[in-house]
């Protein structure tokens, strides 16, 4: 019976080990959003040359 529940424990564990190692790679074949698109900037230094609005 402990070596059914040693087998079933390490069967978990590779199972968890295979999905984690599926995703890592699935995510570095998926297209990255960002790509090509510039990083938005704040305007705190130029928060003088602007007017208000209401």
């Amino acid at each position: 019976m402990f070596e059914y529940e040693i087998a079933t424990a390490r069967r978990a564990d590779l199972i968890r080990e295979a999905d984690l190692y599926r995703m890592a790679r699935e995510a570095k074949k998926a297209p990255r959003g960002s790509r090509g698109q510039e990083r938005e900037r704040t305007v705190s230094r130029h928060r003088g040359l602007f007017t208000r609005a209401a």
